[in-house]
This record gives structure tokens, sequence and C-alpha cells, in this order.
């Protein structure tokens, strides 16, 4: 082919490896436009329709619409504006379809209803301003009155989910679960109750930064104890047990009697709780953060002692 040369439709598609109908659909809308007709009317092309033809491929495939690449092909438009613009849409699209496949992946684990797949839809698809409320909602009924004393500023930001821009499927799993339990209000009650046994343990502190709370007392004191096989309920035990319930006694300026025991008991079992301890681990895969030591088994062994030793 020469400058001055003029083709006609088939010999464009030979050259093109397009067909002739896809080049006559393009040339009725104008996107690539005949030079000439021959004396029985069938349209001539030049060179440069050569170079067209390629770059409205390139463009369809990745994706544009044919009134775009009309604009683009005419100089209308700035094709690095449109390539930003479309990049974006995709990026969109892109997290889209990580959210549906986590939900259908979420779907078929746990073989859920069609109620339940509807809700998971619903809040893997919410957006960032919209999760923010839902979590938000979620720590105001937990904190709702006690949030403004400074200690709980810290333990607030480590109980809010942030879910990534273009977070990985099992991210988005992970949400949806949070997002479910942070709705649920038998968990809300019970993450409430921790909240606020805790500010009870707070109340004396006259600092403002917050104390080792129990269970971190209880995990450093029963630990060793857990990982040495000592019998909970064994003789063994009982430095062990005096050592974490003087540090409650100190917390709450109680004397460390049975009564104090029996209630360290029952905010043992609190915190305990299986759905609390998912919450952590939820959080830890939507935020990217190392998963969290599992205080079961030492606040399990705890509980066991204790009770040994207030004939619960």
């Amino acid at each position: 082919m020469n400058g001055d040369t003029l083709y006609s439709i088939g010999e464009l598609a030979r050259r093109t490896d397009l067909t002739v109908k896809t080049i006559r659909f393009y040339s009725d809308r104008g996107i690539v436009a005949p030079t000439d007709r021959s004396p029985a009317g069938y349209r001539l092309y030049s060179i440069d329709a050569v170079a067209r033809l390629d770059l409205v491929r390139t463009l369809r495939e990745l994706g544009l619409d044919l009134s775009t690449i009309r604009k683009v092909v005419d100089r209308e438009l700035s094709l690095p504006e449109v390539a930003a613009a479309h990049a974006e849409a995709l990026t969109v699209q892109i997290r889209l379809l990580c959210l549906r496949r986590a939900v259908l992946t979420v779907v078929a684990e746990r073989g859920s209803t069609p109620e339940e797949t509807e809700l998971m839809h619903r809040m893997a698809r919410l957006s960032e301003n919209e999760r923010r409320r839902l979590i938000g909602d979620f720590l105001d009924a937990v904190f709702g009155g006690l949030d403004a004393a400074p200690a709980f500023a810290g333990v607030m930001r480590s109980m809010t989910p942030d879910l990534a821009d273009h977070p990985k499927t099992e991210q988005v799993m992970a949400w949806v679960e949070l997002a479910e339990m942070s709705l649920d209000p038998g968990f809300r009650a019970v993450v409430r109750r921790m909240v606020e046994d805790q500010a009870a343990e707070e109340a004396r502190n006259e600092v403002t930064v917050p104390r080792r709370d129990i269970a971190a007392a209880v995990r450093d004191q029963a630990g060793p104890a857990l990982a040495a096989g000592i019998d909970p309920a064994s003789p063994q035990a009982d430095p062990i047990v005096a050592a974490f319930t003087a540090y409650y006694a100190h917390l709450l300026g109680r004397p460390d009697d049975v009564e104090l025991r029996r209630r360290l008991t029952t905010r043992l079992e609190s915190v305990n709780d299986p759905r609390w301890e998912r919450y952590l681990q939820l959080l830890a895969v939507v935020n990217g953060w190392p998963a969290p030591e599992s205080l079961a088994p030492v606040v399990d062994w705890s509980v066991q002692a204790l009770r040994a030793r207030t004939g619960q």
C-alpha cells in the first residue's frame, strides 16, 4: 500500500484482519469514513484507514464504547483522559466483581438461605460512608455514655474495621461476617457489658491511659501455668490465682474475697465469649493485621481455677 492508493473494503479487511462486515459497520457510524467511492459506488479508503482501524480495534478490546471511540479518533477527546476515566471505571467494576465473588463463596460454604444471601450482598456493596455509619452505630451502642473517657479512645480505634479500597477476597468475606455481627443485638449486649466492666475497673484510674485489663493480667499469670500443665484445681495453682485476683482487687479497690473472685469469674466468662474472639479475628483480617492471640485456653483455665476455689 502507498499513500496515494485507495483501497476497497475487501482489501482493507485483508490488511487489518477485520471482517468486511465489521469495517462497514464502523464506516456506517462515521468512525472510519471512506475517502472516495468507485464509479460503481463502492467505498474506497486511504492508507490512513488502516491505522485508524487498528486503533479502533484496540480501544474496543479495552472496552470503550463506539461513541467515545469516534470522538477519540476524531481528536475530539484526549486519549489519555479517556484512558484514565475508563481505567477508573474498570477499577470500580473489578471491586464489584471481587465483592460478588466473595459473597458467592460465602453462600457456597455456608449453604446460605436466599434471605442471608441478600443481607450479605447488601453488606458487601456498602459504600465507604455507609460502612462507617454502620460501624459508628455499633460503636455508639457499645460505648454510648462511656466514649468520652480518654482511656477508651484507643479501644474504640482498635475495634474499628477499615476495609481497603481494593480488598482481597478474604477481607471482603471477613467484612461481610463482621458487619452481620455488628448488627446482632445479642452481640452488642455482650460487648457493651465488657466495656461497662472495664469502665468500672478504670473508674479508680487517676491517669488518662488505660491500665492493663484483667484479661491481659490473667494471661500473663496463668499462661505459664497452662503451658506447664498445672491442674487449675491443684494447690500448685494457688499462688497463680492469688496473683491475678490480687490485681483485680486492686483495680476495683475491694478486698480479695469469695465475692470478688465470683465477680471475676463472671467477668472472664464474658471476655471469653466466642463471638468476641471471632470479632477480633475478623477485624484482623479486614484491617490486614496479624492474627490475634486466642485467650480462650488461658481464660478457661483461670475460670476453672476460680470455680474450684469459690464452690461454683
